[in-house]
């Protein structure tokens, strides 16, 4: 196993290392961000890591969501990468939930944290409210077009943050869902780590008419 992480090993020392093999967590949601995610956090060291999705992999997923490959048509998005992850990183449980997030919560898993990889309001709303019963911190994150969101929750309400409506998002190019992907997993990672995380402050990315990056943060108001 040392042999393995010895590149993260080197940057937090064996420790902190045991330590990740300790947690657990949930990423809720195995399409494009999931599939990034799992990816991101498969191969860290994370003891187990459950992923729930009740979707099918379908032609037009393909492009945005790294998991999947042409022929896994009709496959579940949540089983492909657990699998994925599992053979990946021998060290890593990785355990599939085929089924929508409600039907997961009342399986009462408990986790160190949670991940959002969905992609509608309402799921996230529950997701909230599940945490704060739980006392438990999630990393939310959205892409859409060429920009993304990304928060780390503990004490905000994701509803006063948020109007929860039905709105179906735009296009989205893939490199933004990594992109997205990728920091939610570095907030992930550092905070499973014992690392420091900037808590409930939102951080929108976006590129502007010029092509630049642009980060814009906001303090989110506390329960």
């Amino acid at each position: 196993m040392i042999k393995y992480f010895n590149r993260q090993i080197q940057l937090w020392g064996e420790e902190t290392q045991e330590l990740l093999q300790t947690k657990k967590i949930v990423i809720v949601g195995a399409g494009g961000l999931g599939s990034s995610l799992a990816f991101a956090l498969g191969a860290s060291g994370i003891g187990e890591i459950h992923i729930v999705d009740f979707d099918e992999v379908s032609l037009h997923n393909i492009h945005r969501q790294i998991a999947f490959k042409m022929g896994d048509e009709g496959k579940n998005k949540a089983l492909i990468n657990a699998e994925i992850i599992e053979q990946r990183c021998p060290y890593v449980k990785s355990i599939a939930h085929e089924c929508n997030f409600d039907e997961f919560s009342k399986k009462n898993i408990e986790v160190d944290l949670i991940i959002d990889a969905t992609d509608n309001l309402q799921t996230r709303a529950e997701i909230d409210n599940y945490a704060k019963s739980k006392n438990r911190p999630w990393v939310y994150g959205s892409v859409e077009a060429f920009h993304g969101q990304v928060c780390f929750f503990e004490s905000s309400l994701f509803t006063d943050a948020f109007k929860i409506t039905s709105q179906t998002p735009a296009g989205i190019a893939a490199p933004i869902v990594m992109h997205i992907a990728s920091l939610q997993a570095n907030l992930a990672l550092r905070y499973l780590a014992g690392l420091s995380v900037q808590k409930d402050k939102l951080y929108y990315l976006f590129f502007n008419n010029e092509g630049e990056l642009v980060t814009q943060k906001f303090g989110l108001p506390k329960c």
